[in-house]
């Protein structure tokens, strides 16, 4: 629902005078020169009005919170009105607007304060009245009238903002268009307002399209008693409702009538704040142009799109742009992509680039790159609608699901597990006036020029300026501590004594996991050897090995469909090399060669998965492996496991490699020996039995 948007989006520009929202009070006049009026803006913003405070105090930070009087003790912080974290600057008779953490309301707290967390000391609040009545939108009649002209009940978004949802109009009227005037029904005495794109000419033909008007100048709706669909020049009315005062008492406040404009033109969400990667847009005619940007390590990608559910945030079935930056060349790529499983893109399946799957349907335009202050900025348009059948339409009049990911790229340059990504559901309408919803920098004249280099006219919608994107530095995030990798117990050449062991799917661990043991891009599976995350496996020459195979049976769904094959490959995926990569590879248990000469994967069985707890901590949050290994359950679907024999001899390297078929990346290493020092085993197992790990007590059984 469009609302008066979180201020983080916004610039400050001072204070309006008039209407700001329902009055809460004067802040009480406590510490550091801190004095003000304080308003509810809507359900979860707040506007302070001749704002002061000194600056001086060591650690001041915006507060509300739920005890009887401000306290440390069940307290929120807020961002600042730039959407920082920081202590607060000084102020000086401004008017600041900030807004609730997601899912908090003005009722759900009793007081705001300026609050010193060095000393837990109040330099001034305001109490928050229980069962307040904040400033919301408020729903009027709904056009009925000549030429087709209907709608829904209009909702009165602020002050200056209509909403104007399903409006239909025939288009056949030469001079109709959005009027507004005194009293409560049109006459010529009344006013044309812009259409949604904010043009004055004519009115086209709309079909059921929400339509979102804004007031011009100062205009607001408490001057006025209706707004219509009127023919300007031959004077006749094709439909109105009128604008009851009383109805419209309690809208909130429009943006310029709290001295506050928006960033620019465009709109922005933050997607990740950790990463600060936001996604920027304007609609341009039939198209979109988007700009993701992120703070990304070098090989990594950054992607957002459409959610593959057309009602919550799914990967499967997504249709997203991928867009990263070369750093050493400074080139930028963005490509469409098919989300047809979770899995790498194999052959034509899984996670894949259009033109892959079809050649030549690419819809992603790439229109610019840049990499400012460390930050990746990559520019590019694609069509509002569907090109092909593996695109998902753009929609302008309603909210949809979207997702998005951050991961590093493989060696082909294809996406890669991704470690941040879509939690919950995300809606976006992207058909919404202009809203910079996303931290503010501290000074727009430090923009780097190359940040913001012209774009095509193409990509222009008419009423745009001529930078339609002008990427902005955001506040720089903590860098991510650098971890080492988990401590995993390789498996010996003495154990198991029977030569048996079990290959099962699991996780790849987070960061401490799969990428940092072996130093590849993963998937975010990998194969576990006797519940061991990607263990290395010693064996002896000459000694017979059974490997109990789960990984899965069914090849149509590439995602659920490992095979287990021993090769000298370190990367894996035979079967969907092309002959100059199988080049060289030898495999040496896991296949069979039909008489055709076609290699068939022979180490396939039913799926047991290591799988983790929804409800835990994420894997980076583990100290160990031992103690991630016991949040981990092993679930198996029915069916029988494959079995893979393999006897090493003279010929077999001292260093192979167990992987998966028709995935790469997800094995690890074999080492090869000639003879296994059984006064060695004896040590090994003494010291185990007599000094085992902390995180690895009662975990024996699992070997």
């Amino acid at each position: 629902m469009l609302m008066l948007l979180a201020a983080c989006a916004l610039l400050a520009r001072g204070c309006a005078a008039g209407y700001a929202g329902k009055e809460l009070g004067a802040l009480s006049e406590l510490h550091h020169g801190v004095r003000g009026r304080a308003f509810a803006v809507d359900s979860r913003t707040l506007f302070l009005q001749h704002f002061h405070y000194d600056g001086e105090g060591p650690a001041a930070y915006f507060y509300v919170g739920t005890s009887k009087t401000p306290s440390a003790t069940g307290a929120l912080r807020l961002r600042d009105e730039r959407g920082g974290a920081g202590p607060l600057r000084r102020y000086r008779g401004e008017g600041v607007t900030l807004s609730l953490p997601e899912g908090k309301t003005l009722r759900d707290v009793a007081w705001f304060a300026v609050w010193c967390d060095e000393y837990s000391i109040n330099f001034g609040s305001v109490e928050i009245p229980r069962n307040l009545e904040y400033p919301k939108p408020a729903k009027v009649g709904a056009l009925r009238g000549v030429h087709g002209v209907s709608s829904d009940p209009i909702v009165v978004v602020d002050a200056q903002t209509l909403l104007v949802p399903n409006f239909s109009y025939d288009g056949e009227a030469p001079d109709a268009k959005f009027w507004v005037g005194r009293g409560d029904k049109p006459s010529p005495q009344g006013i044309r307002i812009p259409d949604e794109n904010g043009k004055e000419a004519p009115l086209r033909k709309y079909d059921r399209k929400t339509v979102v008007l804004t007031l011009p100048g100062e205009l607001t709706v408490f001057d006025i008693g209706h707004f219509a669909v009127w023919c300007e020049a031959f004077t006749v009315n094709f439909g109105h409702v009128p604008l009851p005062r009383a109805a419209l008492a309690n809208v909130p406040p429009s943006l310029k009538m709290l001295g506050v404009s928006p960033q620019s033109k465009l709109n922005c969400e933050v997607l990740l704040d950790e990463l600060a990667f936001e996604v920027r847009w304007a609609v341009a005619g039939d198209s979109i142009v988007l700009q993701l940007v992120a703070k990304l390590e070098d090989g990594e990608y950054m992607s957002f799109g459409i959610s593959g559910h057309p009602t919550k945030s799914q990967m499967v079935g997504g249709d997203v742009a991928v867009a990263w930056l070369d750093k050493d060349s400074l080139k930028g790529y963005a490509e469409d992509y098919f989300l047809e499983a979770k899995g790498q893109c194999a052959g034509a399946h899984g996670s894949c680039p259009d033109d892959v799957i079809v050649p030549g349907s690419n819809s992603v335009r790439m229109l610019n790159a840049a990499l400012v202050n460390g930050y990746s900025i990559v520019t590019f348009q694609r069509p509002l609608r569907g090109s092909d059948r593996l695109d998902l339409a753009v929609l302008t009049n309603a909210s949809q699901p979207v997702i998005w990911a951050i991961g590093p790229l493989n060696s082909k340059t294809q996406v890669s597990y991704h470690q941040y990504f879509t939690k919950g559901d995300k809606f976006i309408e992207f058909g919404r006036p202009p809203l910079w919803n996303c931290p503010m920098p501290e000074g727009e004249e430090e923009q780097a020029p190359a940040a913001h280099p012209p774009q095509p006219a193409a990509a222009r919608p008419a009423h745009e300026s001529s930078a339609i994107i002008r990427p902005n530095p955001v506040p720089t995030p903590k860098p991510t501590a650098k971890v080492k990798p988990w401590d995993i117990p390789g498996i010996q050449c003495y154990e198991p004594p029977d030569g048996v062991l079990y290959a099962q799917m699991g996780p790849t661990g987070g960061k401490q996991g799969y990428s940092a043991i072996t130093g590849h891009v993963g998937w975010g599976i990998s194969w576990y050897i006797n519940g061991l995350l990607i263990p290395e496996v010693t064996v002896v020459r000459g000694k017979k090995y059974t490997f109990v195979v789960e990984g899965g049976t069914d090849p149509d769904t590439p995602a659920r469909y490992h095979p287990f094959y021993i090769t000298n490959d370190p990367v894996g995926g035979y079967f969907h090399k092309s002959d100059a990569e199988k080049q060289g590879i030898e495999i040496y248990a896991g296949v069979r060669r039909t008489r055709t000469g076609e290699l068939v994967p022979t180490g396939v069985g039913r799926l047991c998965n290591w799988t983790p707890d929804q409800n835990g901590p994420e894997a980076d949050e583990y100290p160990s492996f031992g103690a991630y290994q016991r949040s981990l359950t092993l679930i198996c679907e029915e069916g029988n496991p494959g079995v893979v024999t393999w006897i090493p001899d003279k010929n077999t390297p001292d260093t192979v490699y167990y992987q998966c078929f028709t995935h790469r990346h997800l094995g690890w290493k074999i080492n090869v020996v000639d003879e296994c020092d059984a006064t060695d085993a004896e040590e090994s197992r003494l010291v185990e039995s007599v000094a085992l790990p902390s995180d690895l007590v009662g975990q024996e059984s699992i070997q």
